[in-house]
């Protein structure tokens, strides 16, 4: 005796299964349907992949496989399973497809809801799906939009099984056959074969879902009207009745004649969604009413459950009553139903219905790689206030797809120049994975640095090349054996001579870091330390290792003094991004830092970032759309706070956020180090963003303070120290994406080197005349004299004056000139404290020349919304620098010199204040004065 199912075969309707899932494949459950009742196919879409894999772990472990594969991105790991699960399905149908002669035994994969109005998208999609799959009873599933419409055409004509779905209305199946019809008959002109299946999936119990309610709600006007009570339930069966006679016609006809005697298949008709919607109509209503030969039900687990059971085979119902069906829809027309209406709607909604299950698919597949990782996503804690910044939106995606797709134009569309610098700066991308192939050789220099008996370390380099060895330093200090670093990044004569008194040459180590080689700084610290050591050994080439782009002159040199080692860094990344190139890594290594631990981190970062994460998951896209928004509402001064552990953090990202934002007038103001103040000393133009590691009850209520105070607040949770590293590729995505808002290029520093020209200038004047040059003060007040426009008695007065021009909005920056030490660190953050506090400014601190590697970029090109405080000071000691007919004090006051005028030249606020003698007595005394005068308002 035959099963309901099977009776389906002998009146020509293959019964395809609408479900697919990972233990379906793999435990043997397709291959009992398609042997025990009669499933001759298989059909999937984004909301069945949705079920299978948010539910369970069943696709886990090949998750992990893809990861360690370096495939993350979620979109492309779906890609991956789904063609999994597909190629196997395809197997196990492959018989049915043999025995059929290639006529059934198809499985269909739809190409992703984001094209269904994208054509060359879809196509070129269509064409991947099908090289990669590598099945001949694959059927690619394209929707009926307009868009598909020639996608469709060309996927048939290129010789691709097609399964056209979210098929309502009959115009547009005439439409779909036309597309098929006009592909085949292009083969056959070029003497292709014609050997290729098409089914067009006609949905059919929606339709009587939303007419239903149209008739309810007329029903709800005019109670017992029996036309409209006549009316329920019959639109879905008589609509797909008229689309089984127009196939009929139109695969009748003479046209479609000559193509099947050159071999061709009809289009078989598909009826999709056939499980009744409405719990009042009998479960098998759909499949029964639309039996006929040369038609395809797919159906859902329960279905076939229900159709197995009770379901009853009335001979080729689809065909019965023609006439029927068109009274249906006569009488629809009378009560006032469009169909055309309905069924536009219904094209709509399935294409946002699947849309939605596809985002929620690829959403769950992002926060299971976040789980599988460091779990990022969970521990960032986004708070903008009202109005909430939207995070998850179209705008954001496409600049997160274009930032991986290496788009110049997102930046600066059309403009070829910026598009050179700009291909020549992404490489931080993709340097995760260069650096992983690189951890032979630090874990070697690990270990030989500890062989050598090197007890220190000095970092030689600037801005990029110093700011992170710095993070590293005093974050997580050298583990035991390893030489203790010390960073310097300063011309200032005594800190460079307490370095030099405090190290042993002969067991010391140098690192010289500089991406261009030619860093003036960088190589006048080469010049003293190669002095130095070659003065205590015979060797000095093997205490140095330099750190440098390829064929530098700094490369050169090292080659032809014998450095311990040259480490060459990808040249296509800038300074402020190499943080997890060999600029950051090497001394990472030399102090016993486990760099693969850092590397793991940032490719966990790197997963979290992927274009294919939704939004406000994505940990870089989220920070640098709120910072985008947030600026553009005036909130454009972005605090970075952190506990003392990590404190210097707030530094690296202040370099990378000001100078890749601040060009072309516009800027993102970074500010760094600033004490947590009491929330009412900050103005409305403020967005806080906090880094929390470990428990620090005093950090997290000042945190809680600000938020209750209405601020908007970003927290990141950090498990550990390593973290740092994810934060670093975090920043550097996030400023990417900033830097598409503002519509600048965050890749270029266009005014860095005004300074470096005006120092420049500055010491060949002082070459020529032996003296640096002088203006007099505006005011002189015993150790303190102010240069610039001011106008007061006092040098105290003359600086609460100057202060008092800055409008709501400004910030102020104080560029000290003076030695990078704590004691001068606390008295300068005492007096940007009381400059915050007693007038609501935002306040950045700069110790030069470091700044100009970092800020100063913002300085010369950001908004004129800068009040500029230079503060430079007498020298009480001073240090050559061999093969220089200057010092590195002259060399010092050069560049504070060459500052003060680029920033002059630029139209910017600025005064100069020297403090002669007791430095901290002077600093202290700006701070009583600062505090003594609150802004006059």
């Amino acid at each position: 005796m035959t099963t309901p199912l099977q009776q389906l075969g002998e009146h020509g309707q293959s019964v395809w299964l609408d479900f697919i899932s990972r233990e379906l494949v793999t435990t043997g459950q397709l291959e009992h349907r398609v042997a025990q009742e009669n499933v001759t196919g298989l059909t999937s879409n984004p909301t069945i992949f949705q079920k299978a894999i948010a539910e369970g772990s069943l696709y886990d472990d090949q998750i992990r496989e893809l990861l360690a594969s370096g495939i993350d991105d979620p979109t492309d790991v779906f890609t991956e399973l789904a063609i999994s699960d597909i190629q196997h399905a395809a197997d196990i149908l492959r018989p049915v497809h043999e025995r059929t002669s290639g006529a059934d035994g198809f499985v269909s994969l739809e190409v992703p809801p984001s094209l269904s109005h994208d054509t060359d998208g879809t196509i070129a999609m269509a064409r991947t799906f099908w090289e990669r799959v590598d099945r001949p009873n694959l059927m690619i599933k394209i929707p009926a939009t307009l868009e598909g419409m020639p996608a469709i055409q060309r996927t048939v004509a290129d010789g691709r099984n097609v399964n056209v779905t979210l098929i309502f209305a009959i115009a547009m199946h005439e439409r779909v056959i036309e597309q098929y019809l006009t592909a085949l008959e292009a083969r056959r002109r070029e003497g292709q074969p014609l050997e290729v299946h098409s089914v067009a999936s006609f949905f059919v119990s929606r339709v009587d879902t939303l007419v239903d309610k149209l008739l309810e709600q007329k029903l709800t006007a005019d109670p017992g009207n029996a036309l409209l009570e006549g009316l329920l339930g019959k639109a879905a069966i008589a609509n797909a009745v008229l689309a089984y006679e127009l196939f009929e016609q139109r695969f009748g006809d003479e046209r479609f004649a000559a193509l099947r005697a050159a071999g061709a298949n009809v289009q078989r008709p598909l009826w999709a969604s056939t499980s009744a919607k409405n719990p009042n109509y009998r479960d098998v209503v759909y499949a029964e009413a639309l039996i006929g030969p040369d038609t395809v039900d797919t159906m859902p687990p329960a279905t076939i459950e229900a159709f197995l059971d009770h379901g009853v085979v009335a001979g080729d119902t689809v065909r019965a009553d023609y006439p029927g069906a068109h009274r249906v829809m006569d009488h629809l027309a009378e009560a006032g139903i469009d169909m055309d209406v309905v069924t536009q709607q219904l094209l709509d909604d399935g294409v946002k219905q699947f849309a939605d299950s596809y985002n929620q698919l690829i959403r769950g597949i992002a926060e299971k790689i976040d789980a599988m990782g460091s779990g990022y996503t969970k521990r960032q804690h986004v708070d903008t206030g009202a109005p909430a910044v939207p995070l998850d939106t179209p705008a954001a995606s496409d600049i997160a797809t274009r930032i991986w797709h290496r788009d110049p134009n997102l930046w600066k569309p059309g403009d070829s120049a910026h598009a050179a610098v700009i291909n020549n700066r992404l490489g931080w991308l993709d340097v995760i994975g260069s650096m992983g192939e690189r951890l032979p050789a630090l874990q070697a220099l690990a270990t030989e640095v500890g062989e050598l008996g090197w007890r220190d370390c000095v970092l030689l380099g600037m801005g990029g090349s110093s700011l992170c060895p710095e993070v590293l330093r005093s974050s997580f200090g050298s583990a035991e054996g390893q030489p203790t670093l010390h960073v310097l990044d300063t011309t200032d004569p005594l800190a460079i001579a307490r370095v030099t008194g405090a190290i042993d040459p002969k067991a010391t180590g140098y690192v010289v870091s500089s991406k261009s080689g030619t860093t003036l700084e960088t190589l006048s610290h080469l010049a003293h330390f190669w002095e130095v050591t070659a003065a205590a050994t015979d060797t000095p080439g093997a205490h140095f290792i330099a750190v440098t782009d390829p064929g530098t002159p700094l490369a050169i040199l090292a080659l032809d003094r014998g450095f311990l080692h040259l480490f060459q860094n990808p040249p296509d990344i800038g300074g402020r991004y190499s943080a997890l190139s060999m600029f950051g890594l090497v001394p990472a290594a030399i102090i016993g830092i486990d760099c693969g631990l850092l590397l793991e981190r940032a490719a966990n970062m790197r997963r979290a970032c992927a274009a294919g994460v939704a939004g406000d998951l994505n940990c870089g896209l989220s920070l640098g759309t709120v910072m985008g928004a947030l600026h553009d509402q005036g909130r454009d001064k972005v605090t970075i706070l952190a506990p003392k552990a990590i404190e210097a953090y707030s530094l690296w990202a202040e370099q990378l956020i000001a100078e890749s934002t601040g060009k072309e007038g516009k800027g993102i103001i970074p500010i760094g180090d600033e004490p947590i103040g009491d929330p009412s000393v900050y103005a409305g133009d403020r967005l806080f963003v906090a880094l929390r590691i470990g428990d620090d009850a005093a950090f997290d209520r000042s945190i809680e303070a600000l938020k209750s105070a209405g601020h908007p607040v970003i927290v990141f949770d950090l498990a550990d120290t390593h973290d740092l590293a994810a934060e670093f590729f975090r920043w550097e995505f996030a400023t990417a994406v900033a830097g598409a808002h503002l519509g600048i290029d965050p890749f270029d520093e266009p005014n860095v080197q005004e300074s470096k020209d005006n120092t420049r200038a500055v010491l060949q004047q002082y070459q020529q005349s032996g003296a640096l040059p002088d203006e007099p003060a505006a005011v002189s007040d015993g150790a303190l004299r102010v240069y610039g426009d001011v106008t007061r008695s006092s040098a105290s007065g003359a600086l609460a004056a100057y202060l008092d021009t800055a409008n709501p909005g400004d910030y102020v920056a104080l560029m000290a000139y003076v030695t990078p030490d704590e004691a001068n660190a606390r008295a300068l953050q005492h007096l940007r404290v009381a400059i915050r506090d007693t007038r609501r400014l935002a306040t950045t601190l700069g110790f030069g020349p470091r700044f100009l590697h970092s800020t100063g970029q913002l300085h010369k090109g950001g908004p004129n919304t800068g009040v500029y405080i230079q503060i430079t000071a007498d020298d009480g000691t001073d240090v050559a620098i061999p093969g220089q007919p200057f010092t590195f004090s002259v060399l010092k006051r050069a560049q504070a010199a060459g500052d003060l005028q680029s920033l002059r030249s630029h139209g910017r606020r600025v005064v100069r204040v020297h403090i002669a003698g007791d430095l901290d007595a002077g600093l202290a005394s700006l701070t009583d004065a600062v505090s003594a005068t609150p802004a006059a308002r």
